[in-house]
């Protein structure tokens, strides 16, 4: 039995990838201009179930659980989005110098690029953390180096895809300058798929960040992280169940739609 014709898959994962992120985002913008309480607040009484003055509950600590979520998406999108940046800048740079570069230094980026991809990313952030002090700048530092690699490597392999290609010898007979080429046939060629690579390395770094908080290594409070919401909701999981529930349900929520937003883009460029 035949699925739906791929356009229209596309289309239908873009949307709902767009509505899931952009449910998200919404919370996180409203956290910048209006929270139902301080994160700081305390007075809500200690572990108080949903309903009344405050929504999703209170925490152990007596924290409005609503409050906390709101400020993690917050911190989910701005670790998730600043680690992108910086990997993909990173990354598209070391990238472009491998695929232009001469055959012995290409094999040496080539060889630095697989260690620092093998090398796990929580300990690379721990590494991060023991010089910086863990926070915000710290986690958004430890995944998007980690990113880097990763990018760069694809972006090596569509450099050098790209530079086979019989318009850029026309190009260069012509005399064209490489910074020319660069600018108008390599990087329009090779940014779809960069782009399409570097949504899916946005919901594996909003994971990263929430495996970084639940272990102590990310934002350091009043920062609510959804992974430390999840590490302090822990011991309290069956008599306060929301406040284990939540943070995980925002948290698959955004990256399915990451991945859902990935999947559209993907499809949209294959048509």
């Amino acid at each position: 039995m035949s699925g739906a014709p791929r356009p229209v898959r596309g289309r239908r994962s873009l949307l709902i990838g767009c509505v899931l992120v952009g449910a998200i985002l919404a919370v996180a913008v409203v956290s910048l201009l209006w929270l139902p309480y301080d994160p700081s607040d305390t007075s809500g009484g200690r572990l108080s179930p949903p309903g009344g003055a405050h929504l999703l509950g209170t925490d152990k600590l007596g924290r409005d659980l609503l409050t906390q979520l709101m400020v993690g998406a917050r911190i989910a999108l701005t670790v998730g989005a600043g680690s992108v940046l910086l990997g993909g800048v990173l990354g598209v740079a070391a990238g472009l110098v491998a695929g232009f570069a001469t055959r012995w230094l290409d094999d040496v980026l080539s060889a630095g690029l697989d260690i620092l991809i093998a090398f796990p990313t929580l300990l690379l952030a721990m590494l991060v953390a023991a010089v910086r002090e863990a926070s915000l700048g710290s986690a958004v530092l430890a995944i998007g180096l980690a990113m880097s690699a990763v990018v760069a490597r694809l972006t090596r392999v569509l450099v050098k895809r790209v530079l086979a290609q019989d318009y850029i010898t026309a190009s260069r007979t012509s005399g064209a300058s490489w910074p020319r080429v660069i600018v108008e046939h390599v990087l329009p060629n090779i940014w779809p798929t960069l782009l399409v690579n570097l949504a899916l390395q946005l919901g594996l770094a909003v994971l990263a960040e929430a495996s970084l908080s639940y272990l102590g290594l990310g934002p350091p409070p009043p920062n609510a992280s959804w992974g430390r919401l999840l590490q302090e909701a822990q011991a309290t999981v069956l008599t306060a169940p929301t406040g284990a529930v939540a943070p995980g349900v925002l948290l698959v929520v955004l990256v399915v739609g990451v991945n859902l937003l990935a999947d559209g883009l993907r499809d949209r460029r294959a048509r």
